[in-house]
């Protein structure tokens, strides 16, 4: 039997991981600065890159996604390098490319994402956001991307646009969805709604990424799910979101000792605010059971992370190697060289 090759058949043929979420990891590792978050790695450190595509490759991620999140025209006004905008986006799909033709089989998708500058008033705005996403989905189609990812878009009309614009790169599509607390897109349109208008106008796959942890993202998929047909992607972040705290912008920490600076956990104090593997790990068996098929993890995410989703749903990886072993952990484990007077302590350490 052939496999699969195609993303909708690899997708109707079981889990598809896709990793997300580089911004915060490469900012904890020192290659980008918060609050602006511009992936200028892609051209100043291009290894370190490389490096975190492969340890997310090898933890489990099927897709290589490009790093071009914000690497859009507006945001490289904002920081005064347009001249660089066209050399970071081949700079990054380049990179990406080469990560996953290094593993038969795996995709490499190209990135648009949300604008931060869509005015639903402003046909001026939207025009100015649809040529944006013209240029890069055309430096990806060049650079050889399988797919491309639309993604965090929380106005429906900048989601459509960005559909609209994906497929006439005769690529297939997934967009994602990242609604506010306001639980509707930021236009007044439903997110179930929006969702089916996505599916009709040609996605492959529809659904939620980032801006919610597992337990707020979680009603959301479900009502997707029972309303599209396409494949759905789900790609939380790994924090603990509430019912009264919905996205990761409003999570408080009430036991922090040294608040942030600028009064907000998001997006530099979430660390105490994290889920541990066991629950990504249950989300991610949750999120399967619904029907769930493209899944990964957003902001906040590390290779231990997609590790946990991929193993959750019964995917083998490379990282599977190092996944624990407690059985001959010094005061845990039950090795039979291990002596007892320090097992012992375990009780009471």
């Amino acid at each position: 039997m052939t496999a699969p090759t195609s993303l909708t058949e690899r997708l109707d043929a079981g889990p598809v991981i896709c990793a997300e979420g580089f911004l915060f990891e490469l900012e904890r590792r020192g290659y980008l600065s918060a609050g602006e978050f511009v992936p200028e790695v892609a051209l100043e450190f291009p290894e370190a890159l490389k490096s975190l595509h492969v340890d997310f490759q090898r933890a489990g991620s099927d897709i290589v996604e490009a790093f071009t999140y914000n690497g859009h025209r507006e945001k490289m006004r904002v920081i005064g390098k347009e001249d660089l905008l066209e050399p970071l986006n081949r700079s990054a799909l380049r990179i990406a490319r080469e990560v996953a033709d290094a593993r038969p089989g795996d995709l490499m998708a190209g990135n648009i994402s949300n604008s931060n500058i869509w005015d639903p008033a402003d046909p001026a705005k939207q025009a100015e956001v649809r040529t944006m996403f013209e240029e890069m989905v055309g430096w990806a189609v060049e650079e050889g991307a399988d797919l491309i990812i639309g993604e965090t878009f929380y106005y429906a009309g900048e989601a459509l646009a960005a559909l609209e614009i994906a497929r006439a790169s005769g690529l297939p599509v997934v967009l994602t969805l990242a609604p506010m607390a306001f639980e509707e897109m930021a236009d007044g349109v439903g997110v179930v709604e929006t969702a089916q208008r996505l599916e009709q106008g040609g996605a492959d796959v529809v659904g939620l990424n980032c801006f919610r942890g597992p337990e707020t993202i979680q009603p959301w998929l479900r009502k997707i799910r029972e309303k599209v047909s396409c494949h759905v992607g789900a790609l939380p972040v790994p924090y603990r979101t509430t019912a009264e705290e919905p996205t990761f912008f409003n999570l408080s920490d009430v036991r922090a000792s040294a608040p942030s600076p600028h009064g907000r956990t998001f997006p530099t104090a979430l660390d105490p605010l994290f889920h541990n593997r066991y629950e990504l790990g249950a989300w991610a068996q949750e999120a399967h059971q619904l029907g769930v098929n493209y899944l990964g993890v957003c902001c906040g995410a590390s290779p231990m992370h997609i590790r946990e989703v991929a193993e959750a749903v019964g995917r083998t990886t490379e990282a599977n190697r190092f996944s624990e072993n407690m059985s001959n952990h010094f005061m845990y484990g039950s090795n039979e060289r291990l002596p007892e007077n320090i097992t012992a302590l375990g009780a009471s350490a």
